[in-house]
């Protein structure tokens, strides 16, 4: 039985606290954010993934996105556990996600971390469409990135969503010949999270 069907719920959650934990760890440390600063958190954001190959259609989501704002400097930190995503086809088609393209055990996290280009207030409710600067690493490959965004604040809340493209052969991620018609190198990416104060 995979290694990921096996894991209880009360694992699932220490690895959510820990994982939210180094999170904000990271981003404190790597962007100097102070104790007074205006950070906002998302712990439940949505990630879906689409791939449409000449012979199959792989859709996956996640609703495990967790990621921190600081809205005074406009830094961001958002990670997601590979293993997370499910809705694939067929067992054997996410054991193939998993073990063979994202060799999720050996790189368990996919991250975004950066700082939005304009200068936004986002303690004003409106909507706002911003430019997200920053590293993407995924398959344990860092690729440096501008991301478009929609940013809606309403009630001091803040939505974010965004759609954009990922291309395997940027990670490293290989795509035997075997299954060329079945995985495309184009993948399609959509992300809606909402963040709160901490």
């Amino acid at each position: 039985m995979p290694y990921h069907l096996k894991m209880d719920p009360l694992m699932n959650q220490r690895k959510t606290t820990l994982f939210f934990l180094s999170v904000f760890l990271y981003i404190s440390f790597s962007f100097g954010f102070r104790q007074t600063a205006q950070i906002y958190q998302a712990s439940r954001g949505k990630v879906s993934f689409k791939s449409e190959a000449p012979q199959e259609l792989i859709n996956a989501s996640s609703d495990q996105l967790a990621g921190l704002l600081d809205i005074d400097k406009k830094n961001f930190a958002f990670k997601i556990y590979i293993r997370s995503f499910k809705g694939f086809n067929s067992l054997t088609q996410e054991i193939h996600f998993n073990e063979n393209y994202m060799e999720s055990d050996k790189y368990p996290v996919a991250s975004f971390s950066g700082k939005i280009i304009e200068d936004e207030d986002f303690t004003k409710d409106g909507s706002y469409q911003v430019r997200a600067k920053g590293t993407l690493i995924i398959h344990g490959v860092p690729q440096e990135r501008i991301i478009k965004c929609s940013i809606t604040v309403t009630d001091k809340k803040i939505t974010v969503k965004s759609n954009f493209t990922v291309l395997l052969s940027d990670h490293n991620i290989p795509i035997p010949k075997l299954v060329y018609q079945k995985l495309a190198n184009e993948i399609q990416v959509s992300v809606n999270a909402t963040l709160e104060p901490r």
